[in-house]
């Protein structure tokens, strides 16, 4: 297939550009500067020139192309409301586009919309569907809906820490707080679970979703279901050689910033139904040994 992406060249989106490649498809990334399109074509990728507020280029990525992974999310934490949605215009735009073509569109939200959308602690499975008043939860409702205009449309929800090296995501965040800060922090008692997913693992089932997902799938990116939010603190503090350190919930927003409400809520993921469906195993290495491995300490 030709394969059109948006995020392409993101710490997510490039393992999955490699990904489809070495499984022998073609893969169109969508690139808004000279830097992008160069680490593009490094990779073997076609560029298509755009950015996400362009919903006129992502048309034309989208009409060229056998289908669709929607990766990219402005990261302007700034106007988060703006930037979802940018996501929710871009999902009816591709609609749009690819209504009555049974072609793949792969959109990506993230597990915490369960535990946004069910304020009780359960387990989340694949088939809890979310509340579209939650952040990019009217997105992902809008991209399964897609599933009754002729799209094999699926939605990949990813565990909030995509690890593995050169990720800037929430570890590394943690981490430069510990530094910041003297000391490696929980809420509470640290309890509260939260999923992983390694990188590689995640952009298999992303190729995995593009060439067989079930139409109106929804599909977790998670290979470990729940990860006890102190035993994270506790390997940040290991490698810092810094105290680890509980706070209370009313400190956590100064302490983290605007990281606090994530680390005190518990998101146990399932990915039983992803597994079934899609004979997806994740096999690489988990979240703490990935920390303990030292390449998030080399920076």
């Amino acid at each position: 297939m030709r394969i059109f992406i948006t995020g392409a060249t993101g710490f997510i989106g490039s393992a999955v550009v490699s990904e489809l490649i070495e499984a022998g498809h073609q893969v169109v990334g969508l690139a808004r500067s000279d830097k992008a399109a160069k680490s593009l074509t490094a990779i073997g990728a076609s560029v298509h020139r755009g950015a996400l507020d362009d919903l006129e280029s992502l048309h034309k990525g989208a009409t060229a192309a056998d289908g669709v992974i929607h990766l990219g999310f402005k990261t302007d934490f700034a106007d988060f409301s703006d930037a979802v949605a940018a996501d929710l215009r871009a999902v009816e735009m591709f609609g749009a586009t690819l209504e009555g073509s049974n072609k793949p569109f792969v959109f990506t939200t993230g597990t915490l919309v369960v535990a946004w959308s069910n304020p009780v602690a359960i387990l989340g499975t694949e088939e809890i569907a979310v509340d579209s008043t939650v952040p990019r939860g009217a997105a992902e409702n809008a991209a399964i809906a897609l599933a009754d205009q002729g799209i094999r449309s699926s939605v990949i929800r990813l565990a909030p820490t995509v690890h593995g090296p050169g990720d800037h995501g929430f570890i590394s965040m943690l981490i430069s707080i510990a530094r910041k800060k003297g000391f490696s922090a929980y809420v509470g008692d640290g309890s509260n679970r939260w999923p992983a997913v390694h990188r590689l693992d995640a952009a298999r089932l992303y190729r995995l979703a593009a060439e067989s997902a079930l139409a109106g799938s929804r599909l977790h990116a998670v290979g470990e279901e729940g990860i006890p939010f102190r035993d994270i603190a506790g390997a940040i503090g290991r490698n810092l050689n810094l105290p680890v350190v509980s706070i209370s919930h009313e400190e956590a927003e100064a302490h983290f910033g605007f990281l606090g409400p994530f680390t005190f809520t518990d998101n146990p993921i399932s990915n039983t139904l992803t597994r079934e469906r899609l004979g997806w195993r994740p096999v690489h290495t988990a979240l703490i040994p990935d920390i303990e491995q030292g390449h998030y300490f080399n920076n």
